[in-house]
């Protein structure tokens, strides 16, 4: 379903999504930096656990070690994405599907944005593992990164038109 007709209001409502989805990222950041210290581990279920990591880099760390530049250079992209990001989401044509990939995409871009503002670091906290072996902690946000990448991945493979 295209929403190249869809109201302003309509529009608005995805950016709405991507307001709330922010809101429990900071929510559930604060949650944990208050409940943990640093690399404390709390078990939550089997292969996952709550664990309170700082990330001062990209995914993984990446860069994380380097004297400060990165934070500038990685909070300057993610505030290019938001801008377009919203600009995609209240004046461009789009499958339904895409436009929440693009607010989840938004809401983890703003979430972790947010994080290097205030604090010069984004906070992670979910522990998956599997026996000795960890995933990368990471947050909220990072997941609504990964699933609105994921929407916009399937509806390029299974809903996009042929022109």
């Amino acid at each position: 379903m295209s929403l190249k007709n869809l109201s302003l209001r309509g529009r608005c409502g995805l950016l709405f999504l991507s307001l709330v989805l922010i809101g429990i990222d900071q929510v559930t950041k604060y949650i944990v930096r208050t409940n943990l210290f640093e690399f404390q581990v709390k078990e939550f279920l089997p292969s996952w656990n709550w664990v309170l990591v700082y990330n001062e880099g990209a995914a993984f760390s990446f860069l994380g070690s380097q004297n400060g530049w990165q934070k500038i250079m990685f909070g300057a992209i993610a505030l290019l994405v938001a801008v377009a990001l919203i600009y995609f989401l209240l004046r461009k044509n789009y499958q339904l599907i895409a436009g929440f990939g693009f607010s989840l995409i938004l809401a983890g871009a703003v979430g972790n944005l947010v994080d290097r503002l205030l604090a010069g670091k984004v906070t992670d906290f979910i522990d998956w593992y599997v026996g000795a072996h960890h995933w990368p902690a990471f947050n909220f946000a990072d997941s609504c990164i990964s699933v609105g990448v994921a929407l916009l991945i399937i509806e390029s493979i299974f809903f996009s038109k042929q022109k």
